[in-house]
């Protein structure tokens, strides 16, 4: 993660999200989660509002829109939830989201009417951007500055979980798998979104200093060695719900985050490759079911 975002001083955001007003607001959940104002108090605090949002950066997930006021996320997340969508089946069920960042997917899937929406995400920059959307959203979801190894304590299982864009980022990606694996209920289902090799053998790509700048993605395997992965701890379904390669139009610098992106990530000579020579970034989807 980067260090920035790690040491930002979050206190006066805290405030600031505090001291927002109440303004009555309706929700629209298509692919930009928009808030739209239904009070004249929005345009008295319109600045304040812009403003905050302006110190939460970066904004990794999106997009939103509050009123006028449209956060351009470096990811269009939307990409990744239209092509995990159908496969939600969450009507009164718990759900967990693990890595949640700024609650994208959550507030997503509230259309699905959950039982319960669980987010876990450890870095407060992210639960700051959550609590500034909630504040006018108003949802019931709830916000754990938590990681997956504190699943392992968490008193709640949960029939659905959903892992997106953290098990490269593991040191022990078996570990993970079996953490996740036990925080669900029997007959359990994990939606994984993870990094893959493009090969047909059972290995793993492990980058020696940094893959795609990201000098903290430490395994990427090929779909076989993930499955046996899964197997290992004990899933018992394992299916693969699509493979994508990251584009620009997915991914790229925005106004709204500090730093660069995915183009600046791949060769600039030959963008099927990394900076570093590895296989460009390319994204398997799953859905696991536990015994």
């Amino acid at each position: 993660m980067n260090r920035k975002l790690q040491a930002k001083n979050i206190a006066p955001l805290l405030h600031s999200i505090a001291s927002l007003p109440q303004i009555e607001c309706e929700v629209n959940l298509n692919d930009v989660v928009k808030i739209i104002p239904k009070s004249p108090l929005w345009l008295e605090f319109r600045k304040q509002i812009y403003d905050l949002a302006w110190n939460l950066k970066p904004w990794r997930k999106g997009p939103f829109c509050l009123g006028d006021i449209f956060i351009d996320s470096e990811w269009q997340s939307f990409k990744k939830y239209n092509l995990i969508a159908s496969y939600l089946d969450i009507e009164s069920k718990d759900v967990a989201d693990v890595g949640c960042n700024n609650g994208y997917y959550l507030f997503k899937m509230l259309e699905l009417s959950p039982k319960s929406l669980i987010g876990f995400d450890p870095y407060a920059l992210f639960k700051c951007q959550f609590d500034f959307l909630n504040h006018f959203i108003q949802s019931k979801i709830e916000y754990r500055l938590q990681g997956v190894e504190d699943l392992i304590n968490y008193p709640q299982s949960f029939d659905v979980i959903l892992c997106m864009g953290v098990l490269y980022h593991r040191t022990d990606p078996i570990l993970t798998l079996k953490l996740l694996a036990k925080a669900l209920r029997s007959g359990g289902e994990l939606i994984l979104d993870t990094l893959i090799l493009d090969s047909d053998e059972e290995i793993a790509l492990c980058p020696s200093k940094s893959y795609a700048k990201m000098s903290n993605a430490f395994f990427i395997p090929s779909i076989k060695a993930l499955q046996s992965w899964c197997e290992r701890v004990g899933f018992v379904s394992f299916e693969c719900l699509g493979q994508v390669y990251t584009n620009t139009s997915e991914q790229r610098k925005t106004d709204w985050i500090e730093s660069l992106s995915l183009e600046n990530f791949l060769d600039p000579n030959d963008v099927t490759k990394t900076v570093e020579g590895y296989q460009a970034p390319l994204r398997g989807y799953f859905k696991l079911r536990r015994k």
